[in-house]
């Protein structure tokens, strides 16, 4: 009874903030927990006509269509191997970045340089692409003029190449994104507590001894719930970067499971196989579930840090 009335209570002291918590639960109700009615499509042959209740049951043969087929292997692959190199290539990059901004002595200065690389992030995705395609235009671009410059011939058409694809797609999203991203980490510095530093100084620390022994533990446990994350989301690369960029030339390394599921389910001769498409959907999320899950056990055990 008292916890009841301590909810009471509550209720009608801060009752506007819960009625602002109307809108998200509501949000996350219609857009994340309704539409998973519609797994059970991915064990079925659907038609729009009969509607998810009349559609005929396929069983897994959905499933089994994704798994035999050889382009699958090469998206799966893909989308492995250009996640993993995004995490690996791009994950430091954010934290070295809040570390080297902490230490800068003069505000001013600071907030300049934060304001100037988290421009970037605001840029659409289709005009950063666009800027990629006028930069590296082997004839009109700026990579064209200085390799003509050099050589005096144009030179190969990068945005053309399957191996540069993924160096092309990882290091324009890190340019794109460390700044915004080192946010979450510089606001977890600016939390440590000025004494540590004091005592540090005292003892005769460096600034680089400080940054390992003072900065770095205390935005450790931020580091691995952003890793946790990340890596629960490995198989899924946004869509719109990647079909932009993609090409007949560079499709070895640039076809990956969203858009294959685009081109095989949804573009193929004006037909949607939507049963399908629910099938690799489902798939991802399961993979998504099982090493989000496995890396939060790892980390609980390693640094005590975990997400549950």
């Amino acid at each position: 009874m008292k916890k009841r009335s301590e909810w009471r209570t509550a209720l009608r002291r801060d009752w506007q903030l819960y009625v602002f918590l109307l809108i998200p639960i509501t949000y996350i109700l219609i857009f994340a927990y309704a539409p998973m009615g519609g797994i059970v499509m991915a064990f079925q042959d659907y038609s729009a006509r009969k509607g998810i209740l009349g559609s005929d049951w396929v069983g897994l043969d959905n499933f089994r269509r994704f798994f035999e087929s050889y382009n699958s292997r090469r998206a799966i692959t893909n989308t492995i191997v250009l996640s993993l190199y995004t995490i690996v290539a791009g994950f430091p990059i954010p934290i070295c970045f809040a570390l080297m901004l902490n230490s800068l002595r003069r505000e001013k200065f600071k907030k300049v340089t934060q304001t100037i690389v988290n421009m970037p992030h605001f840029i659409s995705v289709t005009v950063m692409v666009g800027i990629l395609m006028q930069i590296f235009n082997p004839r009109t671009g700026l990579y064209g003029a200085i390799g003509e410059w050099i050589t005096g011939n144009y030179p190969g058409d990068i945005l053309g190449s399957a191996a540069a694809f993924r160096h092309l797609y990882v290091w324009s999203g890190i340019w794109q994104n460390f700044g915004w991203n080192s946010v979450i980490y510089t606001a977890a510095l600016s939390s440590v507590d000025p004494t540590y530093h004091e005592a540090a100084m005292l003892d005769g620390a460096t600034r680089l001894q400080r940054v390992r022994h003072v900065d770095i533990p205390a935005i450790l446990p931020t580091v691995v719930t952003m890793l946790i994350l990340r890596m629960g989301s490995v198989m899924s690369i946004g869509f719109e970067k990647v079909y932009l960029m993609q090409n007949g030339l560079n499709m070895a390394t640039s076809d990956i499971i969203s858009t294959y599921v685009y081109q095989v389910s949804l573009a193929a001769d004006g037909i949607s196989d939507f049963s399908y498409a629910t099938a690799i959907g489902l798939f991802n999320n399961v993979i998504e579930f099982i090493l989000i899950t496995i890396v939060n056990k790892i980390s609980k055990k390693v640094s005590e840090t975990s997400l549950w």
